[in-house]
Order: structure tokens, then sequence, then C-alpha cells
């Protein structure tokens, strides 16, 4: 009934699972990845981070996400899932590819993989990871990521990655891999990832949570698939939306204005109005960030599912 229902809806919508707004145990992860299938969200999300450090607060982390991504593949049936996005610096390029074909196995072709360059640097000095030349470094490491998942047999030396003769055996259940995703609105990122990324993803600060203010963001992705020689409307546009219920209390964030970030909230007609907004904005896909993120609050937003499927 639910996937059914998403057909309807003007956009698909998915719900990004804690990541330190609160220390969740597996018990209850597994319980919100299990209520967000049951409501009939599109898709599960789970950001890619290692370590978080604030001022003047005790440092923070999630749990590792390809470990845990590969626990929610096996416990959900029809629910997509995916990194928002993963981090290219924290493991070496094949290694991605090779996690990313063994969760498409698991899930039965569901992954939408994320990818990015990385942003946070006091987790990369914390586990060994440099920092440096990042984008040139992302750039050689999707380069292996896609073709490996393409199915191609790969020799690449660059200057900070080298793979000799590399395949992905088993390759993963759909052919070509599964559809890629750059979270990055910045020129260079956007010239290497556009000519074979099937999405395109913006984080609600960039664009102040507000869908009117997504216009340069999409302008952006356009004139970059423009001089590729590509079809603007051949990327899906998808963005993170902050939403807050009547008991969230605010999201702990690192930058300073990112606080004062008005949050979508309201009835459950409200909220449909307001994500329909994104719909009309041209974004096909948004990953709900939650206030507060549990189990309870994802159901929630069950009546704020049927509201979309009436149209």
């Amino acid at each position: 009934m639910a996937a059914e229902g998403s057909r309807r809806r003007p956009l698909k919508v998915g719900v990004q699972l804690p990541e330190i707004e609160w220390v969740a145990p597996w018990r209850e992860l597994a319980r919100m990845a299990a209520t967000a299938e049951a409501v009939g969200f599109d898709s599960l999300w789970v950001g890619d981070h290692l370590l978080y450090r604030y001022p003047d607060e005790a440092d923070k982390g999630p749990w590792e996400a390809w470990t845990l991504m590969g626990a929610l593949a096996a416990i959900t049936e029809r629910i997509e899932i995916g990194p928002l996005v993963a981090c290219t610096s924290f493991h070496n390029p094949a290694m991605i590819a090779k996690k990313a074909a063994t969760l498409e196995e698991i899930s039965g072709g569901r992954l939408i993989l994320g990818l990015g360059a990385g942003w946070n640097e006091p987790e990369y000095s914390a586990f060994g990871y440099p920092y440096d030349h990042r984008v040139s470094r992302f750039e050689e490491a999707f380069t292996i990521i896609r073709r490996l998942l393409a199915g191609e047999r790969v020799d690449f030396h660059g200057e900070f990655y080298s793979v000799s003769d590399c395949l992905i055996v088993p390759p993963g259940p759909r052919p070509g891999g599964p559809p890629l995703m750059i979270g990055s609105g910045g020129d260079r990122m956007l010239e290497i990832a556009i000519p074979y990324i099937q999405s395109w993803n913006a984080w609600y600060a960039w664009f102040d949570n507000k869908p009117e203010l997504l216009a340069p963001w999409m302008a952006k992705v356009d004139a970059a698939c423009e001089r590729a020689g590509r079809d603007p409307r051949s990327v899906e546009r998808t963005c993170a939306v902050y939403v807050q219920l009547p008991d969230g209390e605010g999201r702990p964030t690192l930058a300073k204005e990112d606080s004062k970030i008005v949050p979508l909230s309201g009835s459950a007609a409200e909220l449909a109005d307001g994500l329909r907004a994104f719909a009309e904005a041209g974004i096909d896909h948004v990953q709900i960030v939650l206030d507060p993120i549990t189990a309870e609050g994802i159901a929630h937003l069950g009546p704020v599912l049927a509201e979309l499927d009436r149209g």
C-alpha cells in the first residue's frame, strides 16, 4: 500500500536517521527503520561521519555508516537506503565500490550511492585521514568507484589512489550499478560528477530551508549539465528539508548560523503543503531531517505522507 501511494506523490520522501542528535542504540534504529517503511517513506538515509567536535561540548559521533546501512538493508524490504553522503576520503575507493556492491546485494538493489568530498576537518585529523586536496582526491576516487560499479576492469594510477586490474566480483544485482548521487554545489565538484550521476543533493542550510531559495543552486546544476552536453532534466534534484515537530527542541549544528534556520512545521496538511512547495521548485526527492528524530516522530509523519498521496 505504501509503495503504491508513493507513486502518486508529487515527490519522493525520505528520512535521515540520527547522527548526533542522540545516541540511538541499534534496537531503536531498527525500530525507526521499520516504522519508516510501515508508514510509507520512500527512503532511509544515514550520515557518513566519524566525529563531531563542538566548542565547549563533549565530543560526539555516530555509528559507522556502511555497517549500519548493511544492517538496515537486512531488516527492510522496500525502502531505499543511502548515505547522505558517503565521504570518499574515509575508505579506499575500490573498497567503497566493493561495499556498495555488497549493500546492493543485501538490499536487493535499493541503494542510492550518495558521494561527497567531506568537510569536517576534526574527524580527518582524529582518524588520520589527509584533509588536503579533497576535491582532487574525490575526482580520482569517484573515477574508480563509478567505473568499478559499472562493471569495468580498472587500471588507474593517480596521484592519490591506484588500482591494478581491479574489478568487482560478484557484481551487484543491477547492471551498471546503483544510481549515483553527488552532495555538492561546488563548481569543480559538479564538473567532475555531472556527466555520470543520476541525482544531485543540496543540504537544507544552503538554501535556508526555503524552496524559493533553491533556484540559484538549481541553475548551477543546469549550467553544469549544459557544459557537459547533458539534458538538465536527466539529473534528479534532491534536497534535505529540516522539519520540526511540536516537541522538537532544535538540532545540534556546527555552524552557529544554521541554528537560526526556521524549520518546516505545522499540521499534517501544512507540512504536506510545505513539501509540495519543494516539488513545485523542481525537487524530485527530499530527505527529511527531523526534530526530534525518533520512531514516534517518524510515525507522526505518516499522515503527512497520506496527505501527499492525495495529490
